[in-house]
């Protein structure tokens, strides 16, 4: 029995390629249970859930009243039956073999998750949506993240997109951290890794997230990963719940800030976050300019795209700091 729980709030622009993947899926319908997990949409995402289930028995719709992701997954853990749980996101989709393979995989590397690699797309295409695409898939934009940047062979990782586990994962290394709106995943990932367990991505399969299509619903996004990198770290008291590669734009971002503020006392010292900011401008063009020859991508795009993911990230962090300096007063 796999019992497949997604997530969802507000999400109607997205739910029906969602669902119609999930439909799509090669895996006996007898032995499976699709949970969405509500967090009360607005948008006329629960009607088309509803208008699922009542043609199809193994899709359910269940309240989230909290409205966030790790409370949405706990939920839908206690209330599944299935021998297996697998996490999805509305904002993908999934081909036919995905569930398979997983479940195939899970049993086959006596693993205690497995994934695989999370191909970026947009909705609609144009010259803008084609460059965000790219920065999110980029290694420039988003480091050596292993799930995002594809494997040929099965690889044992710190983390993978989603995930697939036998049940008593979670009664050995517990649920989903409820205080983590962002990360969550990562950070139970962390916490498997650390207690001896084994997470796997294998080739064989994959899934397709579908990005954010505007500058703004960029930045917001990585704005709120960003902080919540921090906050991760604050919450658990354990800086290695993340990697090094989730620090490298607030690293930036201070290279170019201390020295500016350095400067009220002493003026030449401003030549260092000029020398970082021309440094991370020449590479930028570069790369700009070789992923433009490759795939003909707007450059001025590209540009734009990749400085947005990197310095909401960035400030996201910095504003995560302050929160944490602001928390410890209060205590």
């Amino acid at each position: 029995m796999l019992s497949v729980i997604c997530p969802i709030y507000n999400e109607v622009k997205y739910i029906d390629v969602c669902i119609q993947s999930v439909l799509l899926q090669d895996y006996p319908k007898e032995q499976l249970e699709v949970l969405f997990v509500d967090g009360m949409s607005r948008d006329g995402t629960r009607e088309r859930v509803l208008e699922y289930a009542r043609e199809y028995p193994f899709i359910k719709l269940i309240d989230n009243p909290k409205k966030i992701v790790p409370v949405a997954m706990n939920i839908g853990i206690r209330a599944s039956k299935g021998d297996v749980v697998m996490r999805l996101d509305a904002h993908a989709s999934y081909p036919t073999n995905y569930f398979g393979v997983l479940v195939k995989k899970l049993y086959e590397l006596n693993a205690d998750n497995v994934g695989a690699a999370c191909r970026t797309d947009v909705l609609n295409k144009t010259p803008k949506t084609l460059a965000i695409r790219e920065v999110l898939s980029n290694r420039f934009g988003v480091g050596n993240s292993t799930f995002r940047l594809g494997v040929d062979k099965v690889m044992d990782v710190e983390t993978v997109p989603f995930g697939c586990w036998r049940r008593k994962v979670f009664e050995k290394y517990g649920y989903y951290d409820e205080r983590l709106i962002r990360n969550q995943d990562i950070e139970l990932n962390k916490r498997i890794i650390h207690g001896g367990g084994r997470i796997c991505i294998v080739p064989e399969t994959y899934c397709t997230y579908l990005a954010r299509e505007t500058f703004k619903g960029l930045a917001r996004n990585n704005f709120s990963n960003g902080k919540w990198n921090v906050l991760t770290v604050y919450y658990t008291r354990q800086l290695k719940s993340l990697s090094v590669r989730h620090f490298i734009p607030l690293v930036f971002l201070l290279s170019l800030l201390l020295p500016l503020f350095a400067a009220l006392f002493y003026l030449p010292l401003a030549c260092f976050s000029l020398l970082s900011l021309s440094a991370y401008l020449l590479v930028l063009f570069g790369i700009s300019v070789a992923v433009n020859l490759r795939s003909k991508i707007s450059i001025p795009y590209l540009i734009l795209s990749f400085m947005v993911l990197h310095f909401s990230y960035g400030y996201g962090s910095l504003v995560g700091i302050c929160r944490c300096v602001g928390y410890g007063k209060r205590k």
